[in-house]
């Protein structure tokens, strides 16, 4: 592991223990640097390394915060998740995501679709749930930017966010992914379907991943009325 990689480990194990919700400020880099006993130009080089991974976000003037960089006001996002309830993100993401799907395979570029792919392998590659759910994150944002429609993409950037604040409490009993999860095969099911330009297919191949995700996080919610019954 190089100088860089170590460090950026240790940045995430710092940010980790300290307990952060998304969208949180993190430390200053003055105390980060205190803390990790390392330069500024190092420390730099391990932000901009987590910041591509989507665990970060750097705004200057202001600092760096976790999660991936929101569109939104923050002040919006944390009115929305005081006020919204994890049933109803359900509903509305079951509601737009498939469509979000349906269109991407209308309209992705050879680049979207390289992009998708690489996202979906980099799920399988992460070294724990917090690396999982980062490059789970890219994915189906680069789904929603490949729709060519940037009301739909404020919309699903709103939804997201607003989901990555709500502390879900979903139980892990591993310390990543393991091998052959179930994700990872409705993942390469949608990117297919996607890249062959068929809609139909990835509309049902997301319904289908959105009804496997939330059939282990929240059970009790029937996602079979969803789509015309509101929670």
């Amino acid at each position: 592991m190089n100088e860089t990689a170590e460090l950026s480990q240790r940045l995430r194990d710092l940010i980790d223990s300290a307990g952060y919700r998304l969208n949180d400020r993190i430390l200053p880099e003055r105390e980060l640097c205190k803390r990790l006993d390392t330069t500024r130009n190092q420390l730099r080089k391990a932000l901009a390394d987590l910041e591509a991974q989507g665990l970060i976000w750097r705004h200057v003037g202001r600092g760096t915060f976790v999660g991936s960089r929101p569109v939104l006001n923050l002040q919006d996002v944390t009115y929305l998740r005081d006020q919204i309830k994890p049933e109803q993100v359900v509903t509305v993401r079951y509601n737009i995501e498939p469509e979000l799907a349906r269109l991407a395979a209308m309209n992705a570029s050879k680049s979207d679709c390289k992009q998708m792919k690489i996202c979906a392998e980099k799920c399988r590659e992460a070294k724990d749930w917090r690396a999982y759910e980062a490059w789970d994150n890219k994915l189906h944002h680069v789904i929603a930017r490949s729709t060519r429609n940037q009301l739909y993409l404020y919309f699903f950037e709103t939804l997201n966010s607003v989901r990555r604040s709500i502390v879900w409490g979903q139980p892990r009993d591993t310390r990543k992914p393991v091998p052959g999860y179930t994700s990872f095969i409705e993942h390469d099911a949608i990117v297919r379907a996607i890249t062959a330009g068929n809609g139909e297919l990835a509309m049902q191949m997301m319904q289908q991943h959105l009804r496997s995700v939330y059939s282990r996080m929240m059970p009790e919610v029937v996602l079979g009325e969803m789509g015309t019954q509101p929670i």
